[in-house]
């Protein structure tokens, strides 16, 4: 019997790459090295596994993944340290230092991970059963653990709680940060959200019930959800569900999928195989952002989830949906629009504006006299008894099972073309290539060179200069190479491009062309290598170390917003630090309002757009961001004169597990628009960017700088100054009840045409936004909430008026 035991043993052993040569702990001083695979950690049971895993071309990501090799030859990773940031395959390494701290180091010590851990008493890194890889003391303190930073998939007994997230891959063989998340939101509800390039929104539990009629509870702050080793599945919300082969026994594990679905998996001994047992989404096209934006998506049980174009559009990249499609037209603003009928088709989002009580011809008028209308929904209210418009932005929709109705724009003169059915359209896999990450490496010289140079000073005495400096010169040479290494692999983990000094210096025509100036450093104008016109910032604090540097842009590089300037790379050398922005035509909001270009409409739209930037950074990205110098400078204008917020990112960085520390070295800001906070060493919060927003606001209304004062009339007829936020209230609470006011406050370039209603509501805003307690301002979110809630010309000129709910049509006024 000891025989066959003994063969299967073997077998097994045999049958895993990574088995060959294990581990049960690491101590200190010790390490773990990407040239050795086969030498792994793995759990006491054997079932799991840890150390360096493969994710493509000689790259490689310090993971965790189940020992049992699947159908197909491949392992299950269940966590990752590093993926949005790979590795070299030779000269990476993992290693427990003696000060307790464990880091993940690529080629030539650049740190890319850390525990960031510190023990004066013995350690070991250790993998557990469970699949929790735990840092601990020989006494039993948890120092670091793995369950506390998931990555796309939950573990039986790991929690989630209300500072962790799953986020999924960015596809099947790209394990990077992806869209979709699935974490407790700020009302204490487990939700999935799409964060997509351009948009973001909440699609499970059903978006547009209230919390209680999706069976949530929103009372419970304790924030945690745990699956145990049955299947069964329990959230503090009151969320539940339990496996279709629930009981002890076989292995699970809860995953975020690329797709956007959240599944529970089993695994099938026999098969080798993962078998859903139960998912969030029955139909994959009600997932958002699953097709891209333009398309449609259609789900039969048979043939799976199929996306299509809308008609007038074709596919934008063929081996990824995510990027959705492209029009075949380019239709101008002042040309004729015509609008095909698509059944069954809702758009969810990007309203421009909400018209009830609407014709379907004033429906129609409006969308085509809107230069960014891509299209509009137009439905029947039952219980107000008339329809309802609404004009879109961007399509971004399903069309399975959906009784809505969705009219498209596009060129009247060749709109019968169009007007068929789509064709259907694949991925094509076939096109799917791995791009490996530039590697050079070649074999050190320094010791055979120092050797000989030692060698020929002791023969010759008189040297021993020429040799040290020649030593000097190598070691110089090979810190060159090791940052044409870093390119290749920070451009793979972070998403945008690293630049020379070189390349930029000859992009800006060595730094001749400046466009902009700021506390932070000199904007310049210049071409890129690819013929792209960008704005590249030289800043000032060179002083920063170069991890930190690395570490921030990086987080940059992962914001996406419609209203938040793209960065399309970086420069880190020596002293040099750039950053890279795209090129706005039309310069800074600053330029704008002293040259009289800006009329009522894109007053407005910059208004509103800002607002929008700026509550993605403080409520929707990963990580929230203080902006800290909100003023016009700032505030960019593309070509159809639509905001972007720049300069964000390098301020201040807020992890979502650490909200509360508020520490800053040092006042940051622009005299005139920074909060009470700063000059009263009181704690900073996305507050202060609130009272700035305010504060630009009001100087965008009336023309005149906070910087300055404004000359009024005292109790004696004589003339005093005051402050801009000042001015404005007294001037509204002296002439309440008369609309007079708005026109002595507002910028006499607008020539009296702008609608008095809207720009009440976006002073009072505005004023809101700049009270001096900072608990009486909003947050961007509610800013956001107010101006889209008055698309309508409906207005109480008491207080900020009324918001409609576009669930219940029912309103509610704060």
């Amino acid at each position: 019997m000891r025989a066959p035991f003994l063969f299967i043993v073997i077998s097994l052993l045999l049958s895993s790459p990574f088995s060959s040569s294990t581990l049960l702990s690491i101590t200190k001083g010790s390490s773990l090295f990407v040239e050795k695979p086969n030498k792994v950690l793995i759990s006491p049971n054997g079932v799991f596994s840890s150390g360096f895993y493969p994710v493509g071309n000689n790259t490689y990501c310090f993971a965790i993944w189940y020992s049992q090799s699947l159908n197909d030859r491949s392992h299950t990773v269940v966590w990752m340290a590093n993926r949005d940031r790979p590795v070299n395959g030779r000269h990476s390494k993992l290693s427990l230092l003696k000060t307790g701290n464990i880091i993940l180091t690529d080629a030539y010590r650049l740190i890319v991970w850390a525990t960031d851990t510190t023990t004066t008493s013995l350690a070991q890194l250790e993998l557990y059963d469970t699949g929790n890889l735990v840092l601990h003391t020989l006494e039993g303190e948890i120092l670091w653990q793995s369950f506390n930073s998931p990555t796309d998939t939950l573990l039986p007994l790991q929690p989630l709680t209300k500072n962790t997230m799953l986020v999924s891959s960015r596809s099947q063989n790209n394990y990077s940060s992806g869209f979709y998340k699935f974490y407790f939101d700020g009302d204490n509800v487990l939700r999935l959200r799409f964060d997509g390039l351009k948009v973001s929104s909440m699609y499970w539990p059903t978006p547009w019930l209230q919390p209680w009629e999706n069976g949530r509870s929103t009372y419970n702050n304790s924030r945690i959800a745990i699956l145990d080793p049955s299947g069964h599945f329990k959230s503090s919300d009151n969320f539940k569900f339990s496996a279709a082969d629930m009981g002890t026994g076989p292995k699970r594990r809860l995953t975020l999928d690329v797709d956007g679905n959240l599944r529970l998996y089993s695994l099938n001994e026999k098969l080798s195989a993962w078998v859903v047992t139960w998912q969030a989404k029955s139909n994959p096209c009600t997932i958002h952002g699953i097709c891209g934006p333009n398309s449609l998506c259609n789900y039969h049980r048979k043939g799976g989830r199929r996306c299509n174009c809308i008609p007038g559009f074709k596919m934008k990249n063929h081996t990824d949906w995510s990027y959705g499609c492209e029009p075949y037209f380019n239709l101008l603003c002042d040309e004729e629009a015509g609008f095909i009928k698509l059944p069954h088709l809702d758009c969810y989002g990007q309203d421009i504006a909400y018209f009830p009580n609407q014709t379907f011809e004033r429906c129609k008028e409006k969308c085509s006299k809107d230069c960014n209308c891509k299209g509009f929904q137009f439905k029947y209210d039952r219980p107000n008894g008339y329809y309802l418009c609404y004009t879109k932005a961007l399509l971004l929709g399903s069309s399975e099972g959906i009784e809505e109705t969705m009219y498209i724009k596009l060129p009247k003169s060749n709109l019968s073309s169009y007007d068929k059915p789509t064709q259907e359209l694949r991925l094509d896999c076939s096109q799917q290539v791995t791009t490996p990450l530039y590697r050079n490496y070649k074999k050190k010289k320094e010791n055979s060179k120092v050797k000989f140079m030692l060698w020929f000073a002791c023969g010759c005495g008189g040297v021993e200069i020429i040799g040290f400096l020649f030593v000097l010169y190598v070691l110089y040479r090979d810190r060159q190479r090791s940052r044409a290494t870093e390119k290749g692999y920070l451009q793979v983990g972070s998403g945008f491009r690293k630049y020379t000094y070189a390349e930029l210096k000859k992009a800006t025509l060595n730094f001749s062309i400046e466009i902009g100036r700021g506390g932070s450093g000199v904007v310049y104008e210049g071409t890129l290598s690819d013929n792209r016109v960008a704005a590249i910032k030289r800043l000032t604090e060179a002083n920063q170390g170069e991890e930190e540097f690395l570490a921030e842009v990086s987080t940059i590089g992962r914001l996406n917003h419609m209203n938040l300037i793209e960065t399309w790379g970086y420069c880190v050398e020596g002293k040099h630090r750039l950053l890279v922005y795209e090129y706005m035509e039309h310069g800074s909001l600053a330029e704008n309002i002293t040259s009289n270009t800006l009329d009522w409409k894109k007053r407005f739209e910059i208004a509103l757009g800002t607002a929008k930037g700026l509550a993605y950074l403080h409520e929707e990205c990963l990580e929230w961001v203080l902006h800290c110098d909100v003023k016009p400078q700032n505030i960019l204008l593309d070509s159809n004169y639509q905001p972007k917020v720049a300069d964000f990112g390098l301020s201040k960085l807020f992890n979502r597990g650490n909200i509360g520390n508020s520490s800053f070295s040092r006042m940051r800001g622009t005299r005139g628009y920074m909060a009470p906070e700063w000059v009263f060493n009181l704690p900073i919060t996305s507050k202060v960017d609130v009272y700035s927003y305010g504060v630009v606001m009001l100087e965008m209304i009336t023309g005149r700088s906070p910087t300055g004062t404004v000359h009024a009339m005292d109790d004696n007829g004589g003339m005093e100054q005051r402050r801009l936020v000042t001015w404005v209230t007294e001037k509204m609470h002296e002439t309440t009840g008369n609309g007079s006011w708005i026109e002595e406050i507002v910028d006499t370039a607008m020539d009296g045409e702008y609608d008095k209603n809207k720009m009440e509501l976006l002073v009072r805003v505005a004023l809101q936004c700049a009270e001096e307690d900072k608990n009486a301002r909003p947050t961007m979110s509610k800013v956001v909430e107010m101006l889209l809630g008055h698309e309508n010309d409906e207005f109480e000129k008491s207080s900020i008026p009324c918001i409609i709910d576009r669930a219940t049509n029912e309103s509610s006024c704060s």
